[in-house]
């Protein structure tokens, strides 16, 4: 079994440069060495986000069920875990920048990834709220410094190939599809083979997960430890306002879903199968994202991207509030899963076609800094609604609309030389 999964991941990575090849623009020479080297790159980069989201901050929502039965949680409790989450996320956005202009880009994402992984272990050894919690504070930080640092990297190998750019920045925020897909695998049998109460083991596994992930991160030495950037003016922050606006809500919308999807697939009677089925979809539809947008983030200018697949993130997020059959269940795993993590793409190219390199580290970090501040306010709150309205359906109600009105902001958002 194992063997076989090895040869399907080495397949899969084989394959990584001929799939990002778009219909439209398929060279008729070969492609170039230069050109697969850079999807590689961009392939091994994107470990960083795979272990700070997919599985030290998404992987929760899979955890959050057990633990909240073993320790008598109320449902704001449990969104306050993701809450201090955001928060360390926040503060590791806060001063990304800045840390990368002192010690390089490369440095500051590795070290935010082994940050995860240290959390990860502390979330399987401690059973009290405030140990907890700060171990999800430092998974947060850890999260912010991968994923900032990260993101300008990609950003850089983007630059440097022009015509895949899209596609390396959407392969780049594929993945923590990645560490979902790995974790809706693992956490749910974890806590079937182990029984009620055994969220401690499911936070080991995902920690011995993370492990390999890390290290992977090592392939990008020598690729990507260029000189920090030299100091610059930071861009002007107004140009973006009606981005950073819409980036605010989307944060506090999406991350509803991610942290109490699971409660509700359980809730409408989805037994572990189902659990594992339903997270790892999201997980392929992440991974898949690349080459389902691509087009949208090439093509359209301004804010139209971000709106646009904001849009069909809150089309995903509705589909079970409207029917919790499996077949809807699935469809919004599909389509919550495809488009969340492209709207992150979409912010990213924004600001690649609109401020010069030097500023990107900034501007991807004060974007960064209004989605944590999005995260940290919308699990609490949608934990709030849901213990005072008695059920999970209101907050997921509320979460759809905080995508609607994010979507809305962005379409506003226009390109510099156009504002």
């Amino acid at each position: 079994m194992r063997r076989t999964f090895a040869c399907a991941l080495r397949s899969l990575w084989n394959l990584l440069p001929k799939l990002s090849r778009g219909s439209a623009d398929r060279p008729t020479n070969p492609e170039p060495e230069h050109a697969r080297r850079d999807v590689a790159i961009v392939a091994a980069l994107a470990l960083a986000p795979a272990i700070g989201l997919g599985i030290a901050r998404f992987a929760y929502a899979l955890v959050l069920p057990d633990m909240r039965a073993d320790l008598g949680w109320s449902y704001a409790d449990a969104g306050w875990m993701n809450t201090t989450n955001a928060a360390g996320y926040l503060l590791g956005a806060l001063v990304a920048a800045r840390t990368i202009a002192s010690v390089g880009a490369y440095r500051v994402m590795v070290a935010g990834a082994w940050a995860c992984v240290v959390a990860l272990m502390l979330c399987a050894v401690f059973r009290h709220a405030i140990p907890l919690n700060a171990a999800r504070v430092l998974a947060g930080l850890g999260g912010g410094f991968a994923f900032v640092s990260g993101g300008v990297l990609a950003a850089g190998v983007a630059q440097r190939n022009p015509e895949r750019a899209a596609f390396l920045l959407g392969l780049f925020y594929a993945g923590p599809g990645l560490g979902i897909l790995l974790s809706g695998v693992a956490v749910p049998f974890t806590l079937e083979r182990f029984g009620a109460g055994s969220w401690g083991a499911a936070w080991a596994a995902l920690a011995v997960l993370s492990l390999p992930l890390a290290v992977g991160l090592h392939l990008t030495r020598g690729e990507s430890t260029a000189a920090p950037p030299s100091a610059q003016a930071s861009p002007r922050y107004a140009d973006m306002r009606w981005l950073l606006c819409g980036y605010l809500f989307f944060g506090a919308g999406y991350i509803a879903y991610m942290t109490f999807m699971i409660a509700w697939v359980q809730g409408s009677g989805g037994g572990v199968g189902f659990q594992a089925v339903f997270w790892a979809v999201i997980g392929l539809a992440t991974i898949a994202s690349p080459w389902l947008w691509t087009v949208i983030l090439k093509r359209l200018v301004h804010g139209h991207a971000f709106a646009i697949l904001t849009s069909i993130t809150a089309i995903g997020a509705v589909l079970p509030l409207i029917s919790n059959t499996v077949p809807m269940l699935l469809a919004s795993a599909a389509l919550f899963g495809s488009a969340f993590f492209a709207v992150v793409a979409a912010t990213t190219a924004f600001v690649r076609r609109n401020l010069p390199q030097a500023q990107w580290a900034s501007a991807i970090g004060i974007l960064t800094v209004v989605f944590g501040i999005g995260q940290m306010l919308g699990p609490v709150a949608i934990g709030l609604v849901n213990d005072a309205m008695r059920n999970l359906s209101s907050g997921l109600w509320a979460s759809v609309l905080l995508l609607l009105v994010a979507a809305m902001l962005g379409a506003f958002q226009r390109d510099r030389e156009a504002a």
